[in-house]
């Protein structure tokens, strides 16, 4: 196109592929070059850009909730970047990752020619783990070891070779892939000390909560179960889960919808029943399943299956914020 689009129309490209962000040139720039190539797969969203040096950012402005930006993997293939967020800065090398909150004001400096793959996904398919990205905005990620050095060559795969893969080969490719970046952020909001203190109680509980991790598809999975495991009475399970933001029923039925939530996400085009997901993840009746699912995000399964992501409620509220009734409706 004629070159003194070219900036104008690249920018356009992202804000309708990745987020409303501004495309900033540097000073005495001319005939600026760049490509975006862009594929969805299910609720994934793989994009491949290049260009010449340029700034990527957001302003304090909120983005509509239609839009729902979510987050951003970034894989920076070449070229050297530095990112801004949530007060921290890093620059990013070829060959390392990092992440983005498309809600929130961000910077990407790009100072040379760059490649770089973005992929992009609702913050609340990483469940339980979405609460823990803002600890990791602003940083470089590695891939040598690790999870990272999992996910970076499944990214770049799927960036370059999605369209290669049947819709449905996409749609469960897209559920494994959130399902690693909730993994990534879980092993990085640790390793920036993100973690509760090393006290007895802590680890106790800490087991605890691996143990109905574990065992959450499990119907028989009750607090008496959790306290055998543990070699604890029920009197003193429930004293550990009085200083926590939950009880314990409520932290096992939370977590089975969780995981319902993000299957029913993941499996939108795929022939699985409501019925079958909730069965999967321990739930006995399929009524009991549909209220307890509907208390907690205030719509019915089958509602948050067919409007995904563009329509769908908020995640996961607060502790303290969810129905008060809750409780109800464990069995």
């Amino acid at each position: 196109m004629p070159e003194a689009d070219r900036a104008r129309e690249w920018e356009r490209a992202v804000r309708r592929r990745l987020a409303p962000v501004k495309v900033t040139l540097p000073s005495g720039t001319a005939g600026f070059r760049g490509t975006l190539g862009s594929v969805d797969a299910g609720r994934l969203r793989l994009l491949s850009m290049r260009a010449a040096p340029l700034r990527l950012s957001l302003d304090d402005r909120p983005v509509p909730a239609a839009e729902d930006g979510g987050l951003a993997l970034l894989v920076q293939q070449d070229g050297t970047g530095a990112i801004r967020q949530d007060g921290r800065e890093d620059v990013v090398r070829p060959g390392q990752l990092a992440l983005l909150d498309l809600d929130r004001p961000f910077a990407l400096d790009q100072h040379t020619p760059f490649h770089l793959y973005a992929l992009r996904l609702p913050g609340r398919s990483l469940g339980p783990s979405a609460p823990r990205v803002p600890h990791l905005t602003g940083r470089a990620i590695p891939a040598s070891a690790g999870v990272a050095a999992l996910l970076r060559p499944l990214a770049t795969e799927l960036a370059s070779g999605a369209t290669a893969f049947d819709d449905h080969v996409k749609e469960r490719l897209a559920g494994h892939f959130a399902d690693l970046v909730a993994t990534l952020v879980d092993e990085q909001a640790a390793e920036h000390g993100d973690r509760a203190p090393d006290t007895p109680r802590a680890v106790l509980l800490a087991s605890i909560r691996a143990h109905i991790e574990t065992h959450l598809r499990d119907p028989a999975l009750s607090p008496a179960r959790v306290a055998e495991a543990h070699g604890i009475s029920l009197r003193y399970l429930y004293v550990l889960f009085e200083a926590e933001d939950t009880t314990l029923h409520r932290l096992i039925q939370r977590r089975r919808i969780e995981e319902c939530a993000r299957e029913l996400l993941r499996r939108a085009r795929v022939s699985r029943t409501i019925s079958a997901v909730a069965r999967g993840w321990g739930f006995r009746n399929a009524a009991h399943f549909s209220r307890a699912f509907k208390a907690v995000y205030g719509c019915s399964p089958s509602e948050w299956r067919d409007t995904g992501v563009h329509n769908g409620p908020s995640p996961t509220p607060p502790p303290g914020e969810g129905p008060r009734d809750l409780s109800q409706l464990v069995p």
